[in-house]
């Protein structure tokens, strides 16, 4: 269909609901596609407040006249305009890959809650992506392609421009006397995209000259299945007893067991990227059939890839942000009311009068913290006598990677507590005392 002012008013957002804290930010490159998205939405006059976003890789020789081109636009246009400049390193998937994280983790950033980010994606690029998606081994969620809404951040990613193809939107920018920037290194054919984009669309859309269309149908059939995927897994993160856990989340092993092997893979993929983490390959999935599903009730195991672990413990089975488990600190901190341990934790030593749980007396001499050297033991208020803290730990149902670093708080040589699990008999205070609490250190927001 030709591409018009009116046209992309189908595709947007419902504004009905818009308040004036509401932002749509639009993605501005200072190419073709995005400079026809931002000039048609600046013609339609809508109540919500457009403001251009450019992101400034650095890469190119030609980066800074580029966002000079996005600021005079959004001059003439009069639409509030913010550059930002993003160190771009390449760890190792290419350079492409590494522009568009530095890319979205500026947009993300700058999204608050119900603000929008609008992008100008179209049909070409999405066919692009289903060609490259193919080449690489996808499933139905592959397929499926970029999806024209999903959520970023506190807000919103849209993609209005779908249904368009780049003819379209050149015809459009043409009418209006609109002029947009070149990358150079679009013409360089080493990117994949570019080959595609270069050598195997002109192909296809010669032989085919509609199938951009029939692709996009591809796309949005696969969403469809997708979603119905989705909505299984989701009953069966509940039927499994899912549970947020100290460090990381877990769910029934014995649940996961029960389930056929394409069920049970679409579960864990689902809980963990939920959880916003990487999910298995078809090797870790294996390693998990063989190693998790596998071993005897109680056994210490592991199956580990990118940012996660998945462990099992007493019949559950625990998906554990790598980046967050504990670490036996090499450096004992100074006592204070607020421990804060170098593994990323914090021991709270709180005053407090009436607590449901034991306190610990507050005239202690020489109250300092250490951790686990073999040997130690105790007998917390309550219990009929003294055991070792391994033994102790394994009671409590302290998770194994939990246990190496856990705050032992001493008076003297005397061993007085265990993080927040219990105080040993004979410390604790008869009335107001320490109350403790253990927790993770949260971790500050990027600025």
């Amino acid at each position: 269909m030709p591409f018009s002012s009116a046209q992309l008013k189908v595709f947007l957002p419902p504004v009905l609901a818009v308040s004036n804290e509401t932002t749509w930010w639009v993605a501005l490159s200072g190419g073709l596609d995005s400079c026809v998205l931002l000039h048609s939405l600046a013609t339609l006059n809508l109540p919500v407040k457009l403001h251009a976003l450019h992101i400034n890789h650095q890469i190119s020789p030609n980066a800074n006249s580029w966002q000079q081109h996005c600021a005079d636009l959004c001059a003439q246009l009069n639409i509030p305009f913010t550059a930002v400049s993003v160190d771009v390193k390449n760890t190792g998937r290419g350079i492409e890959d590494a522009a568009r994280e530095a890319r979205y983790a500026v947009f993300t950033l700058h999204l608050t809650q119900n603000d929008y980010l609008l992008t100008a994606h179209h049909a070409d690029d999405q066919t692009e992506t289903m060609l490259l998606r193919l080449m690489r081994g996808t499933g139905p969620r592959g397929l499926a392609a970029m999806a024209q809404q999903r959520p970023l951040g506190a807000g919103t990613l849209h993609r209005p421009l779908l249904s368009f193809t780049r003819v379209e939107l050149e015809a459009y920018a043409q009418a209006n006397g609109l002029s947009w920037v070149n990358d150079e290194s679009n013409s360089n054919d080493h990117y994949d995209r570019n080959y595609l984009r270069n050598q195997v669309m002109p192909l296809l859309r010669e032989r085919w000259p509609s199938f951009a269309n029939k692709w996009q149908q591809t796309a949005d059939l696969c969403a469809a299945n997708e979603a119905l995927i989705d909505e299984l897994a989701a009953q069966d993160l509940v039927l499994a007893d899912f549970k947020t856990e100290f460090v990381g989340t877990s769910i029934s092993l014995s649940y996961l067991e029960g389930l056929s092997s394409n069920r049970r893979n679409n579960l864990i993929r689902s809980w963990l990227r939920g959880q916003g983490l990487s999910t298995p390959e078809q090797q870790h999935i294996e390693q998990i059939e063989r190693q998790v599903l596998a071993v005897r009730q109680d056994a210490e195991t592991q199956v580990t890839w990118g940012d996660v672990s998945l462990r099992v413990y007493r019949q559950r089975v625990y998906a554990l942000p790598l980046a967050d488990l504990p670490l036996v600190p090499d450096v004992l901190p100074d006592f204070a009311s607020v421990l804060e341990l170098p593994s990323g934790f914090v021991l709270h030593f709180g005053f407090c009068e009436k607590h449901t749980k034991p306190l610990l007396k507050t005239d202690l001499s020489n109250l300092h913290c250490r951790f686990r050297q073999g040997g130690e033991r105790c007998k917390p208020v309550g219990r009929g006598h003294s055991q070792t803290l391994k033994r102790l730990l394994q009671d409590y149902d302290v998770e194994p990677w939990l246990r190496e670093s856990l705050p032992l708080i001493y008076s003297g040589d005397e061993l007085v507590a265990v993080a927040d699990l219990w105080i040993c008999e004979g410390y604790q205070a008869d009335a107001a005392g320490y109350c403790l609490k253990y927790e993770r250190i949260p971790k500050a927001s990027t600025p």
